[in-house]
């Protein structure tokens, strides 16, 4: 019985596929898996990587292109395919010793019979009945093997998988098959044809137009799957996002619980714990359950990829026939699309924070939120032109210590607050005259309190104290027939990059905490109201008032996402926005003939998520705290707003 099971198709396509290197079609020797999982010789990938570049560190797989990083201990670190290894070996106990070559009778390596051995392939060095020379012939996917017969004489054996020879009809064997009934789903041939098939409601048509029909349906087919394979990618990476920002909400949350623990000590320890239990508990729900629909997605795309790649293999290694006598579950299979609907998560899920009751007990330490909303925390500053008073605050920037310094493009003046909005002090009216103001528009502060602040065509840098250090310009050299500039938004990322909007020039520019320039981003939505942020992902966000729109780029200028700013029906102008350490993005937007203006948040990837404040009048630039508070701009005043 074993010995019979060993003549399966399935068997000789182990013995000659599975077991066999792709690159020396041998066996394998010494198999090693990349992270692709294919596996090749390890001396085939040593032969390899020989013909690379030698400063590359990375092997390309042959099959399908992918890179897999060369182990510091060389090709021989890589996972060994235990699994191939010992297949292998069972392979060849089962196959037991190989008889001499020139006997005119031996064992046919495809089926174990001891029959007389019709011809021989070289290129594998192993013999073969006819029907195991086929089978072995029709596997092996290269254009040809030499082949010896039993009289020595060499023959080779072509492989053209788009020329099927024709076959005969089983009812009428004296007539080939040469149409397709797209009605019943068979070949027929002429005589067929005319007796079985000539009703009206038979569709007849010639092979060759038949398979091409057939190629243009799978091909669709394989498109629709590419359209989901997208959706998946949309929806996987929200909730990435998703459960990125839910950790760091978490972790906050945490750290507010702490601070508050600390403040009250012994006695409301115990509250504390409590709390922070909660808070990692709901964490742990809520993450288990993005988890369980990400798996979900994760589940159905891999069965369809499993579908796609039997169809893909079908469509490249069967011939003409076969692939119309499976077309009917071939289609079928491919049907799967309509049912591929991914779910979705609430991005307000991955919000959790913490809020301190005014007067601690024992037991009441504060509550857990679950739901995000925000507050007016405090709020200073009036219209006026004395001290702590605005003409029109058009920026706002947070030190590292918590003062608040506003910048007022009317009076050219930087005012310094404290955290809790009591006025400090007024700089840059006076001084040298490169210190001065002009044209004050834009304002953002470096890691280490540096404070850099646009000004007509220059970038101006102070100190804490607000005393002028140096200046430079975006563009040393102007274009002949191009415009000057006129600098707006300005923002720095983790690594003090700075980058810097011109209005006039519609271009935004990347530049070293020196002034050298980096590189410059163009971009046609660059307007005289651009309010400019990074985000921890490289990409640079800014606004544009008069098209309403919010725009996203890398840093390479690609766009990310270029959207509008109305919402239902609303039509809102955008002007300041920041981004929070999760990459979401708050912009604040001046509703038209709708009442009061608001600030509205949206996810990283442009998602417009709801309005976390409204009742402000002209919010402009804005900022978060080192605690997350997001101070606004707001015309005549400031406002900090803390979430509940």
């Amino acid at each position: 019985m074993a010995e019979a099971a060993l003549h399966t198709e399935t068997t000789c396509k182990i013995r000659h596929v599975h077991i066999e290197c792709p690159i020396c079609l041998s066996r394998f020797t010494d198999p090693k898996i990349l992270d692709c999982l294919h596996s090749f010789c390890l001396k085939c990938l040593q032969e390899l990587i020989d013909k690379q570049d030698p400063k590359t560190d990375v092997i390309i797989c042959p099959m399908c292109k992918k890179e897999t990083t060369i182990p510091d201990g060389g090709l021989s670190d890589l996972l060994s395919c235990f699994f191939l290894s010992s297949l292998i070996d069972d392979v060849i106990n089962l196959e037991g010793p190989k008889e001499d070559i020139n006997s005119p009778v031996s064992t046919c390596e495809g089926c174990d019979e001891g029959l007389e051995a019709v011809s021989r392939c070289v290129d594998c060095d192993a013999n073969y009945c006819k029907t195991c020379l086929d089978q072995h012939t029709k596997l092996k996917a290269i254009s040809h093997h030499q082949i010896v017969n039993a009289a020595g004489a060499s023959t080779e054996r072509p492989k053209d998988k788009d020329k099927t020879e024709a076959q005969k009809c089983r009812k009428h064997t004296d007539q080939e098959l040469c149409f397709y009934c797209d009605t019943c789903d068979l070949l027929v041939c002429p005589k067929c044809a005319v007796l079985d098939h000539r009703a009206s409601n038979h569709n007849l048509s010639e092979i060759n137009d038949s398979i091409r029909s057939y190629r243009r349906a799978v091909d669709e087919a394989l498109q629709k799957f590419d359209d989901c394979r997208k959706q998946f990618q949309k929806v996987d990476d929200s909730i990435k996002h998703s459960q990125q920002r839910l950790q760091l909400m978490v972790d906050q949350a945490l750290r507010d619980i702490v601070a508050k623990e600390e403040e009250e000590i012994t006695k409301i320890r115990n509250a504390s714990r409590l709390l922070q239990e909660r808070v990692t508990q709901i964490g742990q729900e809520r993450g288990e359950g993005f988890e369980s629909i990400q798996s979900s997605n994760h589940d159905k795309m891999s069965r369809a990829e499993q579908i796609v790649a039997s169809v893909n293999d079908l469509m490249q290694h069967a011939d003409n026939f076969e692939l119309l006598d499976l077309k009917p579950k071939v289609m079928h299979n491919l049907d799967f699309h309509k049912e591929l609907q991914f779910q979705t998560v609430q991005h307000s899920k991955s919000f959790i924070g913490f809020k301190g009751h005014g007067i601690v007990t024992d037991a009441d330490l504060g509550e857990i939120l679950e739901e995000e909303q925000w507050e007016v925390k405090t709020e200073f500053g009036k219209c006026g032109e004395g001290e702590g008073e605005f003409e029109l605050a058009v920026d706002v920037v947070c030190f590292s210590n918590g003062d608040i310094v506003v910048i007022d493009s009317l009076m050219c003046l930087l005012s310094t607050f404290t955290s809790k909005g009591s006025y400090k002090s007024t700089g840059v009216q006076s001084g040298t005259e490169d210190g001065k103001l002009k044209q004050p528009f834009g304002v953002t502060v470096t890691s280490d309190d540096l404070l850099l602040v646009t000004d007509g065509q220059d970038v101006k840098v102070y100190d804490r104290e607000l005393r002028y250090i140096r200046q430079f310009r975006t563009s040393q050299n102007q274009v002949e027939g191009q415009s000057e500039s006129l600098l707006r938004g300005i923002a720095v990322d983790k690594k003090d990059r700075i980058a810097v909007a011109d209005c006039k020039r519609k271009v935004i520019s990347l530049h070293n905490m020196d002034g050298s320039i980096i590189s410059t981003i163009h971009h046609g939505d660059i307007s005289s109201y651009c309010y400019l942020s990074v985000s921890s992902k490289e990409r640079l966000i800014f606004t544009n008032y008069g098209k309403m729109k919010l725009v996203c780029v890398d840093f390479l200028g690609n766009e990310v996402f270029n959207i509008s700013t109305s919402v239902d029906g609303k039509y809102f102008n955008a002007y300041g926005l920041c981004c929070d350490d999760a990459g979401d993005i708050y912009v604040s937007v001046r509703c038209i003939g709708w009442g009061t203006d608001e600030i509205h948040h949206y996810d990283a990837s442009g998602e417009h998520i709801g309005c976390v404040a409204r009742g402000l009048f002209y919010p402009l630039g804005m900022t978060f705290t080192s605690t997350s508070d997001l101070i606004v701009a707001n015309w005549y005043s400031v406002k900090v707003l803390r979430r509940l």
